[in-house]
């Protein structure tokens, strides 16, 4: 049966995760901790999220938008090594070999659809690293168009909102070309069988929200997804895609 609803995660033993950002697991499922804390059942208390509610209606995204494609269910995880700015370390792949499951997010500095998502972005992954996905996030825009997206920004970016996972810089924008990216946001979620490669089982939106249709943020669509695979059941193969602004290609 294809996994259509929040699914109770099976209980999974972690051997030795030596990765310092990976915490201990929780138990209740992202949809619920993430409605709670919007009902006000948090330490920033109700009003701030009525106030962050009238401040996104007065946004207008001017921005044009771009749709995630062409990249089919059962797609390889391309291999990839790159820079993480604000460490100077060095990611690659099989990094996250020892994961049952991986969450590739292309994002950047600048574009409003991925700020609009970002701190909510956050809590996903810091809630689902705790059950033992692992997270890596890619940022391939040119900064001969963008600078604010260039590396020194994204380190900055990564450190004032506390990044739990790796957020690396595609200088050649080869890795952005692997994968089929072509916008930010844009998620793929693969799952790991055994010792098979990493396989894609969703490519779709964060949720049904956008900057300016007053539609509340609550990862509902990549949390579902996410849940199927750490619990071992389908994914559902109706996926809606990730909407965003186009990544930024080098000037020919």
């Amino acid at each position: 049966m294809v996994c259509a609803t929040s699914a109770v995660v099976v209980s999974m033993t972690i051997h030795s995760l030596s990765h310092p950002r990976v915490l201990a697991r929780a138990s209740s499922s992202f949809l619920s901790t993430w409605t709670s804390s919007k009902l006000g059942l948090n330490p920033l208390g109700p009003g701030r999220a009525k106030k962050k509610t009238l401040l996104s209606r007065k946004l207008v995204v001017r921005a044009a938008r771009s749709e995630s494609q062409g990249v089919s269910l059962g797609f390889r995880a391309p291999a990839f090594e790159l820079q993480e700015p604000l460490t100077g370390k060095m990611w690659t792949l099989e990094d996250s070999e020892q994961y049952p499951a991986l969450l590739v997010m292309f994002i950047c500095n600048h574009c409003p659809f991925v700020k609009h998502l970002k701190k909510d972005i956050v809590k996903l992954a810091h809630f689902y690293m705790q059950k033992g996905l692992a997270v890596v996030a890619i940022s391939s825009n040119s900064v001969a168009t963008h600078p604010q997206d260039g590396p020194e920004f994204m380190a900055e970016e990564a450190k004032i909102l506390k990044y739990p996972f790796p957020y690396l810089y595609d200088e050649s924008q080869e890795v952005a070309k692997d994968f089929g990216a072509v916008c930010t946001p844009e998620f793929f979620l693969f799952k790991k069988d055994g010792r098979r490669p990493f396989e894609l089982v969703y490519h779709g939106q964060f949720d049904d929200s956008r900057p300016s249709n007053n539609v509340r943020v609550t990862g509902r669509d990549l949390s579902l997804a996410i849940d199927c695979v750490l619990s071992g059941q389908p994914v559902s193969s109706v996926q809606k895609p990730s909407v965003g602004c186009s990544i930024k290609w080098h000037p020919c």
